[in-house]
């Protein structure tokens, strides 16, 4: 019996059914994200909708790895997140963190600087919808600071 467990194990070891985790997201992970020098650690982005004369929106699915979140930063036309998988983190300034699960909408009023990204122990994604276009600017601000981070 001893040996049996110790050749499952590392059946499974080896296979990686009990160290792998499968990150699973309804949409493309995309590539790495061309704005990480406004984030801490790494991110993806894959756009869904480009803003244009004809939708005027930008939608985004953004995907952290874990611990990698964005710089504090503000939008003059608000912003919407959408989470899809994993657990993230969300801070408006002067305010507690909220843990963020699947299915959790967040809207962001114009103008409020806050932060958001993936938790420590895993990936995190989130569907970004940016409003109030064609005039929404982010200002991107310092850094999101390990002690706030926590």
């Amino acid at each position: 019996m001893k040996n049996f467990l110790i050749v499952m194990l590392s059946v499974l070891f080896l296979s990686g059914g009990v160290m792998a985790k499968e990150f699973n997201q309804p949409f493309k992970k995309g590539d790495v994200n061309p704005y990480n020098k406004y984030f801490t650690g790494t991110t993806y982005l894959e756009m869904l909708c480009s803003k244009d004369d004809v939708w005027n929106s930008s939608i985004g699915n953004v995907t952290f790895e874990p611990k990698a979140r964005t710089h504090w930063h503000k939008h003059s036309g608000g912003q919407i997140l959408l989470v899809t998988a994993g657990e993230g983190r969300y801070q408006e300034k002067g305010k507690d963190i909220q843990i963020l699960k699947v299915g959790d909408v967040v809207k962001i009023p114009p103008e409020v600087e806050h932060w958001h990204g993936a938790g420590p122990n895993g990936m995190f994604s989130h569907i970004s919808i940016e409003t109030n276009i064609p005039n929404n600017q982010t200002t991107w601000l310092e850094p999101v600071s390990d002690e706030e981070y926590k």
